[in-house]
């Protein structure tokens, strides 16, 4: 499956150009925020980590292994890139334990810069948003149209599709979810569960998210529509009024789509036959996900770029600032400005 069937279009138009991203680790970095006041005192051992080259789940692997317990004791809030520098939070269940040695589990690519005890584990999700810090490279756009780009997207945002690291090389995790589901079976190792249910669910989003950038109604409410606020998981239905609600224009306030599972879609009217029909389309991924005992949650449509800052710190280099809310893509963000060339790639002239 290639970019477009597993995405869907830009909203902004052409990519401004190429560029290379991750040409290191620190060319992508990211920093969990996290709302939440340790106690400094409980049975829970929080570790703000850094990492690179290593992703979650390998490092909370490393983290068990030199803690001595079982890797169901360690939690995290969220998944980062393993091809990043990355810091994120982990937490170790020690019931009546003191803080063990950890030196086993430190090395080039993975640091402990703070430990501090709390009286509960860290929660899936638990986090509020994640701050990035991006180095586009080999920069080959016209200035203009991509300094137009960056402000448009500033004030627009862009389309919240899950990006492609989500769906493995070439599809691969879609494509799995689809023998599953032919098969009316579901895998017995957790881990592989969880990866192909979540791309199926990825997937179907990124299907009715594609048909409303299209439309040009990704960024708008319609009648119908279920709207949520940016910081919210919640809910309600749009008529007439909430349509010309003001937060809409500010990007506090967005549509959403469906994250798909048991029954139909909430919504109403134009978006509710947009969603049946999609799922009816995809009826073996989407009747799967409901087997799996799925329930129908939203996400938005609209994905708002918070404190988005930028500046050339050489000629054909771009950094990016920005936060996003937590489970957001930053590779959605730099897919409306640039086209990415091949990892690995030296010759600045070749074609993408």
């Amino acid at each position: 499956m290639n970019e477009l069937e597993l995405l869907g279009p830009r909203a902004h138009g052409p990519a401004c150009g190429q560029a290379l991203l991750k040409a290191t680790a620190e060319d992508f970095q990211v920093d969990e925020v996290l709302d939440i006041e340790l106690s400094g005192q409980g049975e829970h051992l929080w570790l703000w980590v850094e990492k690179r080259g290593l992703n979650t789940e390998e490092a909370a692997r490393r983290l068990a292994r030199a803690a001595g317990v079982p890797q169901r004791a360690i939690s995290y809030a969220g998944l980062k890139d393993r091809q990043a520098l990355t810091r994120q939070w982990f937490s170790l269940h020690l019931p009546g334990k003191a803080d063990p040695d950890l030196a086993a589990a430190e090395g080039h690519s993975l640091s402990i810069r703070k430990a501090v005890r709390h009286s509960r584990k860290l929660q899936r999700g638990a986090h509020a948003a994640n701050g990035f810090t991006l180095r586009l490279k080999q920069l080959q756009v016209d200035p203009g149209a991509l300094e137009q780009r960056l402000q448009l997207i500033a004030q627009q945002g862009v389309p919240n599709y899950f990006g492609l690291q989500r769906f493995g090389h070439q599809g691969g995790n879609v494509g799995e979810a689809l023998g599953f589901a032919e098969r009316g079976e579901f895998p017995e190792q957790r881990n592989l569960r969880s990866r192909v249910l979540s791309a199926a669910r990825s997937y179907l989003f990124n299907r009715v998210l594609a048909e409303r950038v299209a439309a040009g109604s990704w960024n708008k409410a319609e009648v119908g529509d279920l709207l949520a606020f940016t910081d919210s998981r919640s809910f309600f239905m749009a008529g007439e009024a909430e349509c010309a609600d003001p937060r809409l224009a500010i990007l506090d306030l967005h549509p959403t789509g469906p994250l798909w599972g048991e029954g139909e879609s909430p919504a109403g009217s134009a978006p509710h036959q947009l969603e049946q029909r999609l799922a009816a389309e995809n009826a073996g991924l989407a009747n799967w996900l409901a087997a799996a005992g799925m329930k129908q949650e939203r996400r938005m449509l609209r994905l708002p770029i918070g404190q988005l800052a930028w500046h050339y710190p050489e000629p054909d280099v771009l950094q990016l600032a920005f936060v996003l809310p937590a489970g957001c893509f930053a590779t959605v963000v730099v897919r409306e400005l640039v086209d990415l060339l091949p990892a690995g790639t030296t010759d600045t002239a070749c074609e993408f």
